[in-house]
């Protein structure tokens, strides 16, 4: 959906708590976050038609946010598994 927020704990609301111990404990971690935030922003302005880029950029901008999403997920399960 056009200007729908995909912000990590919107997506993963269940793992909050583990993306905020990720993001203060873990610099790999917050760093890919930031990442992924920054490309969220910049699609949802494509989106809203606030910038005007090709569709191919598009999709790579969208293929990149998976990318780091399936990224950050892997971590949190890795770190929720090694707490359990």
């Amino acid at each position: 959906m056009y200007g729908e927020h995909h912000d990590l704990v919107h997506e993963l609301p269940e793992h909050r708590e583990t993306i905020h111990t990720l993001k203060t404990e873990n610099a790999h971690f917050a760093r890919l976050f930031d990442q992924y935030h920054e490309i969220d922003k910049e699609i949802r302005r494509v989106e809203q038609e606030i910038e005007v880029v090709s569709d191919e950029h598009a999709e790579e901008l969208k293929r990149k946010r998976l990318a780091l999403k399936d990224e950050l997920f892997a971590m949190i399960r890795k770190h929720e598994a090694a707490a359990a």
